[in-house]
């Protein structure tokens, strides 16, 4: 499939997708959140992708927030619409995506683009990286998660400071506030992330699937994380993977999981 504002590139099982804006600084408008929902529609059922690394074109931005200039003069209920949809469609699809997803972030991510990074199952970031969600400053509230996620992430006081001030925090700021596990050069940000994805991938990916879906139900309202993991657990039992990865390591060996 054939993209106008991303990039969808994939080698040795490693998909990188990559917002490609960067004249308006990887800004996300509607025609770049449906580009970036219908590539992940696409990419759970790839076999040829078992990681995907989430980054923005050039050097300056990862996402520098959203396409203000799209929804200025919304309605309440247009407003509302605009949230949900995006919920929907993108930052729910890729926070309870079964294929990890990591967050590559170089350079600014500001209002929905700290939260397509916080959507992401874990961040790394550049030294030059700028993060926060300025939204309040605009009028409005942060509309895709932010005001969810990144109390999960920094805990509520840090997250009722970054939203209540509008302010940005630099990478080591990322990485105190535990809203970033790695903060590297620029140039070594991709090669960072895919050296984590590959230690990803000498795993059991069918029983990755399962350990997101167990921890991101300890999230959910209403719903038992305990029970979640009991349940994913025994399910494992029932997996090749399961029956390949106990044989290996009873006979000393590497385990070469088919993923099943």
């Amino acid at each position: 499939m054939s993209y106008q504002n991303i990039l969808v590139e994939t080698e040795n099982y490693i998909t990188t997708l990559t917002i490609n804006r960067p004249k308006k600084l990887n800004a996300l408008n509607r025609e770049t959140l449906s580009e970036i929902h219908d590539a992940f529609v696409e990419l759970e059922s790839d076999e040829e992708t078992k990681v995907i690394i989430l980054t923005g074109s050039g050097e300056k931005a990862f996402v520098a927030g959203a396409d203000i200039s799209e929804f200025a003069d919304y309605s309440v209920e247009e407003g509302k619409d605009l949230a949900a949809r995006g919920h929907k469609e993108v930052f729910d699809v890729i926070a309870n995506f079964k294929k990890p997803v990591i967050a590559a972030v170089n350079g600014f991510a500001l209002g929905g683009g700290l939260e397509l990074a916080m959507a992401a199952h874990f961040r790394i970031a550049s030294e030059n990286a700028k993060l926060g969600l300025p939204e309040t400053s605009l009028g409005v509230i942060p509309g895709y998660g932010g005001t969810q996620r990144l109390p999960q992430l920094v805990g509520k006081g840090r997250a009722m400071e970054m939203i209540m001030t509008a302010g940005m925090i630099d990478a080591n700021q990322a990485l105190q506030y535990n809203l970033v596990n790695h903060v590297t050069p620029l140039e070594d940000l991709m090669e960072l992330a895919e050296k984590l994805a590959g230690k990803i991938m000498k795993n059991s990916t069918v029983a990755i699937a399962q350990a997101i879906e167990a921890i991101n139900a300890n999230y959910e309202d209403g719903v038992n994380g305990f029970e979640k993991e009991i349940e994913g657990f025994g399910k494992s039992f029932g997996t090749e993977d399961f029956k390949e990865g106990t044989s290996a390591f009873l006979q000393k060996r590497k385990a070469e999981f088919p993923g099943e």
